[in-house]
């Protein structure tokens, strides 16, 4: 590692750095995994490019550093930073409200007090570091006001915003007593990105009835305080997966050993059911598995033919509505096991761990059916993952049609997670398919999620930016 240039052309903001501390690896930081980090890494590395973020760890104050081509810029946050804007604001007011309320928001003025201190900290780190008409793009509800701070601050950079999670329906989103606010901090973005068509119109509907802002096919006419008048433009720009990178390690023979061995291990059911989710209520676990034990108790399966594997990886274990989640879980997979594992077989094999990617792969070429039954998610980026590792082009991919992939994923099994009974005739569905049927959606979903990966997403986002600035195609 050694001290970065001052000045950046291509600046990513988010609330993480794309590295982990770590004291076993050379320097102390190793490379985040994730998709957003893939797709953005690249771009960083040719252009020379800063990565604005938090590091991981309160009250770390560190200078920038570079890590693998790429200019870090760690943002200092202490622990009550942490506690009021990160786990208050951030994910026990915003999460819950833009996932359509399955759990309670709360308001507390203290959090929105930090949430907007900590934005301006990151609006300034990024305008300390961005070259004279850089490109800046923001990610993520952490970060809703950090594109208005940031023109403020640089009015001569160009700025984009890109938004992971669902946007609410006008209804919901007027709860929020810092609603015109909010829409402000987006506005200040000249492009302003969501994964579905939905949640862009969702946007602009509440900017329109809150702002009175004139709107027209996702341009918006926003006035400044000196009157000059820019367009800002919000659009979808689904997200995706680095394909390649999943296609590869399921072709590993070692791999697919793997997969053979967990099987194995399960008793080498007929079926493996799978579910892979961090511990989140807008995931759907718990409908899952009451569908599941439906079944089950109806005798429609039978636990010597049939396992669910469920990965919960551990999540925001300190906000109260998390622990309480977990409780329920466990409870329900005690329950459910109680009454229906025999000494060979068991019904859940429930796992509360994260999983390196290999051992996901694995999962997923061992995995007959998966279940993605989230009651709302912004992408559900899981269904990509699994799709990518079918390279045998079997399985079956059971998709809640309240996540963004399933505007993309049409050869899916589509189910209302809701409908418990719905979701009970689609497992079976996904059980009974037949090769033939299985090959024919599976070569289908493997086509788009290979025509469109987390590299286009980036591009096609960046050259909309570079668009703004007038650069050339």
């Amino acid at each position: 590692m050694s001290d970065p240039k001052t000045e950046a052309d291509v600046i990513v903001v988010s609330n993480r750095l794309p590295v982990d501390h770590d004291e076993n690896a050379e320097g102390g930081w190793r490379r985040s995994p994730g998709g957003l980090v893939s797709a953005l890494e690249p771009v960083l590395q040719k252009t020379g490019g800063a990565w604005v973020g938090w590091p991981g760890t309160a009250g770390l104050e560190l200078d920038p550093f570079e890590f693998d081509g790429m200019a870090l810029v760690p943002v200092t946050l202490s622990a009550d930073d942490v506690e009021l804007y990160y786990e208050g604001f951030s994910n026990d007011t915003i999460w819950p409200l833009y996932h359509d309320v399955i759990s309670p928001p709360a308001y507390h003025r203290e959090w929105w007090e930090a949430y907007v201190r900590v934005n301006e900290r990151f609006a300034r780190a990024a305008a300390s570091v961005a070259a004279p008409g850089a490109l800046v793009w923001v990610q993520d509800y952490q970060l809703q006001l950090v594109p208005r701070m940031l023109r403020e601050l640089r009015p001569d950079v160009v700025i984009g915003y890109f938004h992971h999670i669902p946007f609410p329906a006008y209804g919901l989103y007027a709860q929020l007593p810092w609603r015109k606010q909010v829409l402000a901090g987006l506005l200040g973005a000249d492009v302003i990105g969501f994964q579905r068509v939905q949640d862009a119109g969702n946007f602009t509907n509440a900017v329109r009835r809150q702002l009175g802002l004139e709107t027209k096919a996702g341009a918006i006419r926003v006035t400044a305080e000196d009157g000059s008048v820019r367009t800002a433009v919000a659009r979808a720009y689904p997200i995706s997966i680095d394909t390649e990178a999943y296609d590869e390690l399921a072709r590993r023979p070692e791999v697919q050993a793997r997969a053979k061995e967990i099987r194995e291990s399960l008793g080498d059911p007929q079926t493996v059911l799978f579910g892979v989710d961090r511990l989140d209520y807008t995931k759907g676990i718990g409908h899952r598995l009451k569908a599941y034990g439906e079944l089950l108790e109806e005798n429609r399966l039978e636990v010597e033919d049939v396992t669910l594997v469920q990965v919960a990886s551990p999540s925001r274990e300190r906000v109260a509505a998390y622990m309480q989640l977990r409780d329920e879980i466990e409870l329900t997979v005690g329950r459910i096991n109680g009454d229906y594992d025999t000494v060979g077989h068991t019904a859940i094999r429930y796992l509360h761990h994260s999983y390196p990617r290999e051992e996901m792969v694995a999962l997923y070429l061992a995995a007959d059916v998966m279940l993605v039954t989230a009651l709302r998610d912004g992408m559900n980026l899981v269904a990509k993952e699994y799709v990518a590792s079918r390279v045998d082009s079997r399985g079956v991919l059971v998709l809640s049609e309240f996540t963004g992939a399933a505007d993309e994923l049409s050869q899916a099994v589509k189910v209302n997670p809701h409908d418990i009974d719905g979701l009970k005739d689609a497992i079976m569905t996904a059980i009974d398919m037949q090769p033939a049927e299985q090959a024919r959606r599976m070569r289908a979903l493997r086509r788009r999620v290979r025509e469109r990966d987390v590299a286009d997403w980036s591009r096609r986002f960046l050259a909309d930016l570079h668009a703004v600035r007038g650069d050339d195609a």
